[in-house]
């Protein structure tokens, strides 16, 4: 597999989430597959019916397909659209976080559970209490300590909870128009990672002058696509603009936030949507993505790709050859 390739050809894949379990590489993404659904804002298009779990030994080297861990037909809550999922470590325990439209049509974030990180998992019967809307990640603190961020614009739903109840009068504009910038979502987890230890709260991501994020800054403000993690003490917010195409980044003193804009990982990929994971592995940060290269740009038909990154002294992001590049 060489740089910038896909990690596997013989199914799509998309909305990677990567983390390191018994000493391989997981990724945990979403499954594309063939529609005739015609591309709208709500995404009705990507129309994923089931996961798949793959390792790795090596970066470049052979990945393992483990199989579908999860299909829509095993969740009783939800009728359809299961999309980007993540996963968590605790206690010797796996976790797989998934979001799906329940019979309402109402998107929501499930929990599945398994005794290894491949799979298979087994989901609770009813949606997390108090989860909304799409894209869940999860990040458990040095204390142990787990934490869920989440949210989506447009047909991911943030908007229809403004109020925090859902109004599908949010349809109407899809995002805010003024005033500041709709925000992520990030909730603490109980012990059993499967439950809020309080409400889902505001992840604030703040300009260089401490002021929120304006909704009609595009290149910078928060549009899906949560990740979360650590370097260095530091907390490390990253998420896409959506409509814009970039991998952007903000840091923070607390995993709650606030955090303040930091800059891009990634310009805009082959395809509509950009969505992405962060993870150390043997010693170096990789960024985990997708675009729509395998499928000669068809939106819904994506493949996962993997790039180094690095970080300079201020803590700063940038793309591993685009850093050589300057050097």
């Amino acid at each position: 597999m060489a740089d910038k390739d896909p990690i596997v050809t013989h199914v799509y894949t998309a909305d990677p989430s990567a983390h390191v379990f018994k000493g391989k590489l997981y990724i945990y993404p979403s499954h594309d597959r063939e529609s005739d659904i015609p591309f709208n804002d709500n995404g009705d298009h990507f129309d994923m019916n089931d996961y798949h779990v793959f390792s790795m030994e090596e970066v470049g080297g052979p990945v393992t397909d483990h199989g579908v861990v999860l299909k829509t037909a095993d969740v009783p809550w939800v009728s359809k659209q299961l999309w980007a999922p993540d996963a968590a470590e605790k206690d010797g325990k796996y976790y797989l976080y998934f979001p799906a439209r329940d019979k309402e049509g109402i998107f929501r974030i499930g929990v599945a559970s398994g005794d290894d990180p491949a799979g298979p998992f087994k989901p609770e019967p009813e949606a997390i209490k108090g989860s909304f809307s799409i894209d869940p990640a999860t990040f458990v603190d040095d204390d142990g300590q787990a934490y869920l961020y989440f949210g989506g614009i447009w047909g991911g739903q943030l908007q229809c909870w403004a109020t925090g109840e859902f109004n599908k009068d949010g349809f109407k504009t899809m995002e805010a128009q003024e005033g500041p910038a709709l925000a992520p979502k990030v909730g603490k987890l109980n012990d059993d990672m499967k439950s809020f230890a309080s409400p889902p709260q505001d992840a604030l991501i703040l300009d260089e002058n401490g002021e929120k994020l304006h909704s009609l800054d595009h290149d910078r403000r928060f549009f899906e696509a949560a990740w979360m993690h650590k370097y260095k003490g530091k907390y490390y917010f990253s998420y896409s603009t959506g409509d814009t195409h970039f991998l952007c980044y903000a840091t923070g003193d607390s995993p709650l936030g606030p955090f303040t804009y930091g800059g891009r990982i990634l310009e805009p990929v082959i395809g509509w949507t950009t969505h992405h994971s962060i993870a150390e592995f043997k010693g170096k940060w990789y960024l985990f993505y997708h675009d729509s290269s395998l499928s000669k740009g068809v939106t819904h038909l994506r493949c996962v790709k993997i790039r180094e990154i690095v970080y300079d002294e201020q803590g700063k992001i940038s793309l591993a050859d685009a850093q050589a590049k300057l050097e």
